[in-house]
Order: C-alpha cells, then sequence, then structure tokens
C-alpha cells in the first residue's frame, strides 16, 4: 500500500469534505481516506497496482474540485507547504477579495439605504425619473462585489450542478436570486418609465436587491477573513516547529571549516556546533561537550549535557560548550522532521466522532434548498407577495451553515495536536485523542516506565573505621574491570562524585560470588553474600538485618572488603522516578485504574508498587503474557491505555486502545504506539489523557453550537415567529449570523491553546545531590550514610623501632611498605619517635613486617 497527499482547492464546508471524500474512496484499490477541511487536503491510502495518483485527481475534479500532489523535499520542516502555507496563502486572498468587497459595498448600501435615513444624496438619484439610474448604479458597483467572489458562483453552482451542492451553491443561489430580482427590477423600472406608470417604476426601485446580494457577499468574505486568521493560528505550533529547522551548518572537511546550506549536510558529515548555535541535524558527538536546550522537541525547559558519545537532535540550541558531531540523520529523516510529520499526519486526519458531522453534511445543503424552496412557495401561497417570499428563501440558504460542521471537529484538532506537540507530546491520530479521552484504565511496564530502568546507587552503609569515599574509591575501582550493569552504577556513582579510580593488578572472576584483585598491595574483595561466608567474616545483626532491609526493597546489596575487613557495603537497584508516585495519584484521581506489569520478580514488583501506590501490580509476566492481560481487560469492558518503552512492550502497546510510548522508547515501541511522549516522564501520561479530554470536551461544544445554531437560525429564517411576534431575519442579518457561527466554533477551538499541564506538588522525598542531569530529571541517586561497628576478627597491635627515617618521604615509604603486608588492617608512622605502629590480624608474624621495613631501605630495631 502507497500513501500520498493532496492540497484540494474549492472546499468550503464539511459537505464538500464528505463529496470528496465518497468520490476517492470510490475507487477501486482505495483503503484508507481522510480529508481535512481545516488545511484543505486529502490524504489517501491505496493499492498503486490497482489505481494511481492520476485516478485520485481525476476523481477529485469529477466532483468539482482541484487536487495537487503534495511531494515531499528534503528539508520538510523548513518548507512553507501544508497547512501553514495554505493557511496563510487563504488569508491573504481573502483579504484582498475584503478590500474590494468593502471598497464597493459601503458606496452601494449608502445609495440605497441613505435617503431611507435622511442621507443627502446627489439629487441624479432622487426622485423617480431618475428610477433608473438610481437602480443601474446600484448595479454597477455590486458587479466588481461579485467579480471579486465569483468562486462562490463557479464553485457553488458547479457542485450543484454535479448533484453535490455545497455552501458556497447556498451563498450562489441566495446572493444570485437577489441580482437577478435586482436585474429583473431594473428591466421593469425602463419599462414602466417608457409607458409613464411612475407608480411601477418607484415600487420596483424601492425593492432591489442589488445591497443585499453585495452585503450577503462581503460578510460572507469577512466570515472567512477571520476564519482564515483563526485558521493560521490552530497550526501556529507547526509553524514554530518549521522554523525552528536551522538553515545553516558548519561542516568540518581536511581540517577546514565551511558554512553550508542545512540541506547540503549528509550523512557522515562532521559539523561544528559552537555556543549559541543550533545543531543542524541527528547525530552523535565526536569530540567536546555542550549544554542543549531541547525544549522545542522534549518541552524541557532546563537544558541537558551532552558528552562524546550522546546523541544530538536537530534544532536543540547549544546554550554552552563546543563541540563535534557525526551526522547520522538528516532532512526528513531528523527527529524535527518526524515530529513535523506526525504532527501534520495527526491533525490530517479524522476522529470517528467528525464522521456524525460528515453523514449529516452529506444530506444538509440540499435538505437546506429544499427548504427554501419550500418556504418561498408557502409565503407565496399564503398571498404574500414576490418580495416577501424571495427574501425569505434568500434568508435562509444564506443561514444556513455547515461551514461550522465541517470546522468544528478540524479545528479542536489541529489546535490540540499543537498544544501536545508544544509539551512533547504527539498523538499520531485524531483518532488517538478521541479514544484516551475514554480511558479508564492505565497499565504500566515497570523498567523505564514507572523506574529509571537504569541501576544506580541508593545506599552506601560503610564501618566505623572508614569513610564513603574510602569505600566507593575500592569499589569502584575494582567494578570498573568487571563492566557489570551493577557494577556501573558504583563506577557511575564515583564519577559523578569526581573520586578518582585507583589501579588494580591481579584482577580475578569468582562465579557466584564476585570479583577480586590488589588495590595498593591491598588484596579486595566485591561479591555478594556468599562472598562474606567464604571469606569467613563475620559482619553481626546489624548488617544482616540492614542488608535484609534493603533486599526486601527490592535492592541488590554488594559487600566490599579489603584485606580481612569488611569496608561496607553499596546497595544498587532500579530507582523509581521522582515523579511517578505523583503521576499514579493524579491518575488515581481522575477515576482511572492503574495497573502495573513487569517481568521482574515479585519482591522488586511489590517494593515498586510501595513506593509509587500502585495498588494493582502484576510480576513475572513475559511480554507476550502483557499482551495476554490488556486484551482481558478489553474483554471486561476495560477501556485500556498501555505505557511501556522497550521492545518487550510493543504487542501490548499494539493490542492496548490507546498505546503511549514513553521517553520516546524504543523504535518498534514507537511505531506501536498511538501517542509518543518525548520526556520520560509519566506525568506526560496525566496530561496527554487531560488533553485529550479538553480536545474532546470542545469538539462536542463546537458541534452542539453548530447544530443549535441551524436549528433555531433555519425555523427563523424561514419565518416560523413572523405570525406570532412579526419576526423575520433580513438576508444580510442572516449572513452576519452565518459568518459569526463559523468564526464562533473556531475562536472556541483557539481556547486549546490556552492549555496548561496542571502544575504537581511532589509527595516530600529525600534531598538530591547535584547532577549533570537536567534539573527535571532529579537525581536519582540517594545517599543514606550509616556507621556500625562491626565484629571481626582479632587483631594485634605492633609498634616497630625503626632507624634511617630522616623525613617525610622516609616516614611515608615506612607506612606504604607495612600497608602492603597482607592482614595489616592500619599504619601510624611517629617521624620524631622513629616507630610505626601497625594493626594487623593475628595471623601477620615480626618477621614479615621486619621483612616489609627491610626491603624499603630501613632498619628494625626492635618490636614491642
Amino acid at each position: 500500500m502507497e500513501k500520498e497527499r493532496f492540497d484540494i482547492t474549492g472546499m468550503t464546508c464539511s459537505a464538500c469534505s464528505s463529496r470528496v471524500d465518497k468520490a476517492v474512496t470510490a475507487l477501486d484499490g482505495v483503503s484508507e481516506v481522510s480529508v481535512n477541511l481545516l488545511k484543505n487536503s486529502l490524504s489517501v491510502s491505496f493499492d498503486p497496482e490497482k489505481t494511481d495518483e492520476k485516478a485520485i485527481i481525476a476523481a477529485v475534479e469529477k466532483a468539482g474540485y482541484g487536487a495537487i500532489p503534495r511531494k515531499g523535499n528534503k528539508t520538510a520542516p523548513a518548507s512553507g507547504s501544508g497547512a501553514t502555507g495554505t493557511a496563510e496563502a487563504e488569508k491573504k486572498d481573502v483579504a484582498r477579495r475584503l478590500a474590494v468587497s468593502i471598497l464597493f459595498t459601503i458606496p452601494l448600501f449608502y445609495l440605497s439605504m441613505g435617503h431611507m435615513a435622511g442621507l443627502p444624496l446627489p439629487g441624479m438619484f432622487l426622485g423617480t425619473e431618475n428610477a433608473l439610474a438610481f437602480a443601474f448604479t446600484q448595479f454597477l458597483l455590486t458587479i466588481p462585489v461579485g467579480f471579486v467572489n465569483f468562486s462562490y458562483f463557479r464553485t457553488g453552482f458547479k457542485t450543484l450542478f454535479s448533484g453535490a451542492p455545497n455552501m458556497d451553491s447556498l451563498i450562489a443561489i441566495g446572493s444570485g436570486a437577489a441580482v437577478v430580482s435586482g436585474i429583473y427590477a431594473i428591466y421593469k423600472i425602463g419599462f414602466a418609465l417608457g409607458h409613464g406608470d411612475m407608480a411601477t417604476a418607484h415600487d420596483f426601485a424601492m425593492n432591489l436587491y442589488f445591497e443585499s446580494a453585495a452585503t450577503i457577499l462581503t460578510l460572507i468574505t469577512l466570515g472567512r477573513f477571520f476564519e482564515a486568521r483563526a485558521k493560521g493560528k490552530t497550526s501556529d505550533a507547526i509553524s514554530r516547529l518549521m522554523e525552528l529547522a536551522p538553515k545553516t551548518a558548519t561542516r568540518l572537511k581536511d581540517g577546514v571549516e565551511q558554512r553550508i546550506p542545512a540541506e547540503d549536510v549528509q550523512t557522515g558529515d562532521i559539523l561544528v556546533v559552537k555556543a549559541g548555535e543550533a545543531v543542524p541535524v541527528d547525530g552523535v558527538i565526536t569530540e567536546g561537550s555542550g549544554w542543549l536546550d531541547e525544549s522545542a522537541l522534549t518541552g524541557e525547559s532546563v537544558p541537558a549535557e551532552k558528552q562524546a558519545g550522546d546523541t544530538v537532535s536537530g534544532a536543540t540550541i547549544n546554550r554552552s560548550g563546543h563541540f563535534l558531531m557525526r551526522a547520522t540523520r538528516v532532512g526528513d529523516d531528523t527527529t524535527l522532521a518526524q515530529i513535523v510529520k506526525l504532527v501534520d499526519e495527526a491533525t490530517s486526519s479524522k476522529a470517528p466522532i467528525a464522521r456524525l458531522a460528515d453523514r449529516i453534511s452529506g444530506i444538509f445543503v440540499p435538505a437546506v434548498i429544499v427548504i427554501a424552496v419550500a418556504a418561498t412557495l408557502v409565503w407565496l401561497f399564503l398571498g404574500y407577495g414576490a418580495e416577501f417570499a424571495l427574501s425569505i428563501g434568500i434568508s435562509v440558504l444564506v443561514i444556513s451553515c455547515p461551514c461550522a460542521l465541517g470546522l468544528a471537529t478540524p479545528t479542536a484538532i489541529m489546535v490540540g495536536t499543537g498544544r501536545g506537540a508544544v509539551n512533547g507530546i504527539l498523538f499520531k491520530s485524531a483518532e488517538a485523542i478521541e479514544n484516551a479521552q475514554a480511558v479508564d484504565t492505565v497499565v504500566l511496564d515497570k523498567t523505564g516506565t514507572v523506574t529509571e530502568g537504569k541501576p544506580v546507587v541508593t545506599d552506601i552503609l560503610v564501618a566505623d573505621d572508614t569513610d564513603d569515599t574510602t569505600l566507593l574509591t575500592v569499589a569502584a575501582s575494582l567494578e570498573k574491570l568487571s563492566e557489570h550493569p551493577l557494577g556501573n552504577a558504583i563506577v557511575d556513582e564515583a564519577a559523578r562524585r569526581r573520586i578518582p579510580l585507583l589501579k588494580v593488578t591481579g584482577f580475578t572472576q569468582t562465579p557466584g560470588q564476585g570479583i577480586s584483585g590488589k588495590i595498593d598491595g591491598h588484596p579486595c574483595h566485591a561479591g555478594n553474600r556468599r562472598l562474606i561466608d567464604a571469606s569467613g567474616i563475620a559482619t553481626g545483626p546489624e548488617w544482616e538485618s540492614l542488608a535484609a532491609s534493603l533486599a526486601a526493597d527490592g535492592k541488590t546489596v554488594l559487600y566490599f572488603i579489603r584485606d580481612t575487613a569488611l569496608l561496607g557495603m553499596i546497595a544498587v537497584a532500579d530507582t523509581v522516578k521522582p515523579t511517578s508516585r505523583a503521576a499514579v495519584g493524579e491518575l488515581e484521581a481522575m477515576g482511572l485504574d492503574v495497573i502495573m506489569l513487569t517481568g521482574d520478580n515479585a519482591q522488586t514488583a511489590a517494593a515498586v508498587q510501595r513506593a509509587t501506590g500502585i495498588r494493582r501490580a502484576l510480576a513475572e509476566v513475559l511480554p507476550q503474557d502483557k499482551e495476554k492481560e490488556i486484551r482481558s481487560l478489553e474483554e471486561k469492558g476495560r477501556q485500556v491505555a498501555m505505557v511501556g518503552d522497550g521492545i518487550n512492550d510493543a504487542p501490548a502497546l499494539a493490542r492496548a486502545d490507546v498505546g503511549i510510548a514513553i521517553g520516546a522508547g524504543t523504535d518498534i515501541a514507537i511505531e506501536s504506539a498511538d501517542v509518543v511522549l518525548m520526556k520520560n516522564d509519566l506525568l506526560d501520561v496525566v496530561t496527554a489523557i487531560r488533553l485529550s479530554k479538553a480536545v474532546m470536551r470542545t469538539i462536542r461544544q463546537n458541534l452542539f453550537w453548530a447544530f443549535i445554531y441551524n436549528i433555531v437560525g433555519i425555523p427563523v429564517a424561514a419565518g416560523v415567529l413572523y405570525s406570532m411576534n412579526g419576526l423575520i431575519l433580513n438576508p444580510m442579518i442572516a449572513a452576519a449570523a452565518m459568518s459569526f457561527s463559523s468564526v464562533s466554533v473556531v475562536l472556541n477551538a483557539l481556547r486549546l491553546r490556552f492549555f496548561r499541564p496542571e502544575r504537581i506538588v511532589l509527595p516530600d522525598g529525600p534531598e538530591t545531590g547535584p547532577s549533570r542531569r537536567p534539573a527535571a530529571i532529579p537525581e536519582p541517586v540517594i545517599r543514606t550514610l550509616f556507621t556500625h561497628t562491626i565484629e571481626r576478627k582479632p587483631v594485634m597491635k605492633k609498634i616497630l623501632q625503626i632507624q634511617g627515617m630522616n623525613c617525610g618521604h622516609c616516614s611515608a615509604s615506612v607506612e606504604k611498605a607495612l600497608k602492603a603486608v597482607p592482614g595489616v588492617t592500619g599504619v601510624t608512622v611517629d617521624l620524631a619517635g622513629k616507630t610505626a605502629t601497625v594493626e594487623a590480624g593475628s595471623g601477620v608474624s615480626g618477621e614479615a613486617l621486619t621483612a616489609a621495613v627491610t626491603d624499603a631501605g630501613f632498619q628494625v630495631t626492635g618490636i614491642q
């Protein structure tokens, strides 16, 4: 299947879009059609073996409209095509027509109505004897108004004769009838004056309809102008996204910087990005670093630090720093281009609720024409004059407004989708917006969704004779060589604190226990509880209790030993995101059931469940079982939203009524999802659902008022109130009312531009230290330091008298030599007293200590 986009010309109301939809859908091989009245666009999915672009264009033209293929280009974001360009062109065209219309309608209105208000008129227009000049001048003033607005007549009669009348048909018939009536009056005036029938000439001179025809066209055009301006504002979000695309880039080639157009950047090019410049395309930093403002793409206002190896996206701003990057995705493949495409496709799609308006619009215009003709005939039959009956018919035609019905849904969809994009929330279709507002159950994946998805250090517990820096130095130095995910968390914590690593020699791994190596000559070990048991170190009840408590919280406890003493324990876990608990609370406050699915063990799932307040959690669930759980909920009548970020979530995301990929997720997760959240924040799920509710509420309001307007306006225009209180609508008033109804629908949709995510007050939590991450993502490492006395094996203390120590360098050499002796836990050298106090296990002999000092170049004269 192929998918093509077309710009459609000539559409003015939902009857038009319905006609185009039916014409294209009737083609063999067409599987999906979406016509957007607001953007004057057509999206078609078709089988290229059965139909083609030419056949689609021909079908649209046969329906009475024009179709222009919309081709993709290398720099999609920078192009002016689509909704933005169409709205701007429409606004300029309507403004020109409005200016000409006003220029001629004002003197026409003054000429036709001025004498009734006692306003002065030239003598050549006064008196019955000048009735022909009076009437013909009005006709001449009407011609320019009709000429610049001839599109109403061309499209209106074309669609009428093709059997698919639209809003322009109503305008053309109404204003055309008024002009024909006026021309008929001119002939009657001329005939009457020629036969001296002054009374007849006077009657027809006072019942000309040229001012009604011109004023109707002018008011309709005024309404279209305001509508075009408002429609332009609905695509502001897309416009801003397009404008973000950098126009130039600095390419580094053969050591020389070259300034080139951004569209000339090729995959693999090395680019230079300086402070204050925008990143031209997507890529990877190869050298240097910078703080990037990614708010345009993610909605995150705080810059994020990027270093060598990190990926960067085009259109983000380098606030400080300087780096080189290798281009990996250019043109239509960049993140910005994909976002623009996603938003454009979503605003071009049709929500299921819009089908109601389409079905009604398909029969609305023909029904209005029938009502107008019937009303005219009824009033003629009741004995009222042709002038009165014709006025009734024209009013019915003009006041009817399928425009409001056609604009009710796409305006709200476009503004809502654009507002979501500003906040880093991308709806892939209008249907996704409609489905999201009906969700009653939210299913959350755990890893990477509720939690950070990456192990971090959560607790550091140290023995009473050391400190956390010493423990982290030893731990990170060992774990650096293991490359285990848990060990990487410790290495990252040391790097965050800027703790230098030490050289490790004799590195070994013991399966099922841990790792070992020598640091500064001291044997060091890192591992699990089995390591402790194998070492013979007694940890004592306090350590055992703390370890059990950490394990109960779903944390993995690692033990670290130096020589024969326990330095301490470090707990590592995939921590819960700072906003997860608040997000769960918000979802439940909205009346939604929140369920967590995870493949982890029950203990870890229970710990996360307690931390977030989720009422129901299912652990040890395989990817295919996640899909089954979603299906089971849907079979119970639930409207389910699935939130995930990984490949294993794809089946469940595809099965759910609404699939939400969080934190941009993996490519396959994004493909399977209906909503993509650019930030890795669960609160955006709350915002997405609230935004969808606001959009659908606006659509329902628009449809309600559009229906009510027509239900009330058409009978009033038909004169049903005339017999009761003499109320009747002048055709000009009817035209003004019709224009107002369309503008009001668009203005109501524009209120969505003021949608803001509600501020969430997070629950109190532990303070977090400084981080290179954006402030909006709180530092995940929680450092809880404990000092405990532990039970150890017997320790002996020996004092060595040493000759030959004359300076600080000498004492340092002695200290280093003694510390290198296996079993030595502490050394204190007194340079003035020429002694060294050594703490060691009972297995350390005096001969070993003497040999170490002697090897260092000094002499031991005695041992106490």
